[in-house]
């Protein structure tokens, strides 16, 4: 996050999950992390965070969490975390090429790879010993 001359890095992760659960809650803990509602400008290399808050979460609403294919919507606990987040700030959704040399987007892979090491780490410190 970066704030004028502000830069606070977040990281964290969780054990069997998705890179799509990853990415939303990337999304919220991002905006939860701000004290006060705030101008904000949101980059992402995931077109499912970009599109699904953007354009298709006002029709799974309206369909009662219920995709255009009349499937349940997935990570909907999720979608409505960063929908109640997104209404504190006024957020402006941008995208961004993964893996193409933007300097936040690489410093973000950067912390996800600590992120998961962090996981695998704490994952084998609670495994039986042999």
């Amino acid at each position: 996050m970066i704030s004028g001359p502000h830069r606070k890095a977040l990281k964290g992760g969780e054990p069997d999950t998705t890179n799509n659960r990853m990415e939303l809650m990337a999304a919220i803990q991002a905006l939860r992390a701000l004290d006060r509602p705030c101008r904000v400008a949101l980059w992402t290399d995931s077109q499912y965070v970009r599109k699904g808050i953007t354009e298709w979460i006002h029709g799974w609403q309206k369909r009662g969490w219920i995709t255009a294919s009349k499937q349940p919507v997935k990570n909907a606990e999720l979608w409505r975390e960063l929908l109640a987040e997104t209404q504190r700030h006024e957020v402006e959704w941008h995208w961004v090429k993964g893996h193409s040399g933007h300097e936040g987007n690489e410093a973000a892979d950067r912390l996800v790879n600590e992120a998961i090491d962090d996981v695998v780490d704490q994952r084998r410190r609670a495994a039986p010993q042999r």
